[in-house]
């Protein structure tokens, strides 16, 4: 079964309708230059209001330890995901986390450099040098489909993901999670409820 992240999540009533679409988990961004932040306090409290079934993600780009376990533990965070340039012994410095490695694509996949990490899962995103996650840019997923063999862990899929391209991205790269955040918004932070229903449904009607 595909699993369904929402991520860039900025407000309750996006939080809200996510959930109620039927997503797996929602990401909530602690990085200060994203258009899509939000304060672990507002986190935390939008957190409270969701059904436990719902995974917590929490997005950092090169945070300090000590500020990570922080905002991991005010917003009882399930997984951790490190967007940066985070080191592979920095990554199991959280023991008590799933950890998520995001690795950003260009025209080409060090599959040994990415394996080297051992974190739960290794999540794929398209490369913008401006920009660290929230691009609205899918990369050539056939990259990853001739690399699968070698992956043994969890792929988060992500990267300009919408209803009208997912079934052709999960069929390429038969990930075990999709994660969108821009594509389903009406503007940096606020997020289409039709969009996000239909992505969903769009995923979930393909595991019926």
């Amino acid at each position: 079964m595909v699993k369904v992240k929402i991520c860039g999540i900025a407000n309750l009533e996006d939080a809200l309708n996510a959930a109620d679409a039927g997503c797996d988990a929602l990401g909530f961004v602690f990085y200060k230059k994203s258009q899509r932040y939000i304060t672990p306090e507002k986190a935390s409290k939008i957190i409270r209001y969701l059904p436990p079934h719902i995974i917590k993600i929490g997005v950092f780009v090169d945070a300090k330890e000590k500020t990570i376990r922080r905002v991991a533990k005010l917003c009882r965070l399930d997984m951790l995901q490190f967007h940066g340039k985070e080191s592979r012994g920095f990554c199991t410095k959280f023991e008590d986390y799933k950890i998520i490695k995001a690795f950003r694509v260009k025209s080409r996949i060090n599959i040994a450099e990415v394996a080297r990490y051992k974190t739960f899962a290794y999540l794929f995103d398209t490369f913008v040098k401006s920009k660290r996650g929230g691009t609205g840019k899918k990369f050539n997923w056939r990259l990853l489909e001739d690399n699968l063999r070698d992956i043994k862990r969890p792929i988060f899929l992500s990267g300009g993901l919408t209803e009208k391209n997912i079934k052709e991205a999960i069929e390429i790269v038969r990930p075990q999670w999709v994660d969108a955040s821009s594509s389903l918004e009406v503007r940096p932070g606020r997020k289409d409820e039709r969009k996000v229903r239909d992505f969903v449904k769009t995923v979930k009607e393909m595991q019926v």
